[in-house]
């Protein structure tokens, strides 16, 4: 065992930045790293879910900043290979109650062509509650 520091999520992702976040909406930024790839230099699907949801989650987090967003369904459809270079996905919020909210988004190249769309129920949770539980689980 090492005593090195594991990567952040964003850092793991390839986020480069975040373009934009409000207004429920948001885009970032990534970089598909080869490692991130299969065979033929295609995106491993994982990795386009992981940043159309995180674009999602940025969209409802820029209505509502003390709640954490939690997926509780998720869909993805795949159009095109997302290869090695810079993407951008982008989420926005369709619609939005008290606990719930309903987002879509899309992942991008930086010509424009949609690689994949998705769509995401997320229940919104008061961050402090969440914090909490995750210290009690850690111990």
């Amino acid at each position: 065992m090492t005593d090195a520091i594991a990567p952040s999520l964003p850092q793991t992702l390839g986020q480069v930045r975040v373009i934009a976040m409000e207004g429920g909406r948001a885009s970032i930024e990534y970089e598909v790293g080869q490692h991130m790839c299969h065979s033929g230099g295609v995106a491993q699907g994982g990795f386009v879910c992981g940043w159309i949801d995180a674009a999602m989650a940025h969209a409802s987090m820029s209505l509502a900043p003390e709640m954490t967003p939690m997926s509780l369904e998720l869909k993805v459809s795949y159009f095109a290979p997302a290869r090695p270079g810079r993407v951008v996905a982008e989420g926005w919020i369709e619609r939005r109650g008290k606990a719930t909210c309903f987002a879509e988004g899309r992942l991008l190249d930086l010509e424009g062509n949609v690689l994949a769309k998705a769509s995401s129920t997320i229940r919104l949770i008061p961050t402090a509650a969440v914090e909490a539980s995750a210290r009690k689980a850690l111990g």
